[in-house]
């Protein structure tokens, strides 16, 4: 039986001061913490993600989006031989659920939807994406993927990519394994990623250059942080500790600028050098003003380094270049996982 009125204690700060509501106050709220996540946090002239209380060192503003863009039509150049140049996992011609973390610009996932017409492509990140249309089988979400996961449809794929200090260790354990728990037997992951150090194989780039040194200042600076940028080299074994099993890897030496022979390396390397220019800015801000070595830097101390680095960018005479690499792996079968614990599938009756 429902309480007497008489025995409910009245709060009134729980109450609205007005007399009636209106109608817009059913939506105000929702309008507000909606404009909150889509105007982001400003901070040094970018824009970053607002729906954590910890920083991301990563921007989300329009500059970022264009290197979001100019590396995805990278990697699609760089496997442009490839039957399918948009990933290397065998997910087979019919998959239903497919995911997409760190969507960026939605570029991706865009595509992929374009390419499996009947399944549903889910993209999600901290912060929106700037897409005025998408197919109507591609869904973006904004989440933190270190929370609990509510899908509840199994996914055939999971897809990274470019998400390198997202999360400290602990952080990459809980995502591999939220993936793992949420693809179906059988289902595989992906992820592709950079690593920051430059290198020359003819002595083109010296060590005592700003470019040769770029690495090693952004691996301290992002330790300093808790977010380590070492990601292509971890990503697979933390996939396999995890549960994943069938690992492949393709390691990339991508140009770092158009000096390579070869036509598709040249390629390449012009839009890496885009890549680059458009993405400079993004990747050292955050980390110098709050990590710089021995102190923080100031937004003018940056500027400054930044224009040196984009002077050494432009030599026709170094020879640059990056590691990029991509792993897949699979989630076990349920026979698989049945051998694995010492049980045996019985037929059905």
């Amino acid at each position: 039986m429902a309480p007497k009125d008489d025995n409910i204690a009245v709060d009134p700060n729980f109450y609205s001061m007005k007399r009636d509501l209106e109608p817009d106050d059913f939506e105000s709220e929702t309008t507000s913490i909606a404009s909150a996540i889509a105007k982001g946090r400003f901070e040094n002239g970018r824009r970053y993600q607002a729906t954590k209380e910890d920083d991301y060192w990563g921007p989300s503003d329009e500059q970022q989006f264009e290197a979001f863009e100019i590396s995805h039509i990278l990697f699609l150049v760089l496997d442009y031989y490839q039957p399918n140049a948009l990933f290397h996992a065998p997910i087979g011609d019919s998959p239903k659920h497919i995911l997409d973390i760190g969507t960026g610009k939605g570029s991706w996932a865009i595509d992929v939807a374009d390419f499996y017409p009947t399944a549903t492509i889910r993209g999600v990140d901290l912060f929106p994406p700037p897409v005025t249309w998408m197919p109507p089988n591609c869904v973006f979400e904004v989440d933190d993927v270190l929370k609990d996961w509510t899908w509840r449809e199994p996914f055939d794929f999971i897809h990274l990519r470019m998400m390198y200090g997202a999360f400290d260790s602990e952080g990459w354990n809980q995502v591999y394994k939220r993936a793992y728990d949420a693809l179906a037997p059988g289902g595989w992951i992906e992820q592709v990623e950079f690593d920051i150090r430059c290198h020359s194989d003819d002595g083109t780039l010296k060590k005592n250059s700003l470019l040769g040194g770029w690495g090693d200042l952004f691996l301290s600076c992002s330790a300093q942080a808790g977010r380590t940028l070492t990601t292509q080299e971890t990503m697979r074994g933390v996939m396999e500790k995890a549960g994943f099993v069938d690992a492949h890897e393709k390691l990339y030496k991508i140009p770092l600028g158009p000096w390579a022979k070869d036509k598709v390396l040249k390629e390449a390397g012009h839009l890496h050098y885009a890549h680059w220019n458009a993405a400079l800015e993004g990747w050292a801000m955050w980390l110098l003003t709050h990590f710089g070595e021995p102190v923080p830097w100031t937004n003018e101390e940056v500027q400054v380094y930044l224009a040196k680095v984009r002077l050494e960018l432009k030599d026709p005479h170094t020879h640059g270049w990056n590691y990029g690499r991509r792993v897949w792996a699979r989630k076990p079968t349920e026979k698989e996982l049945m051998a694995k614990h010492g049980l045996k599938s019985e037929p059905y009756p």
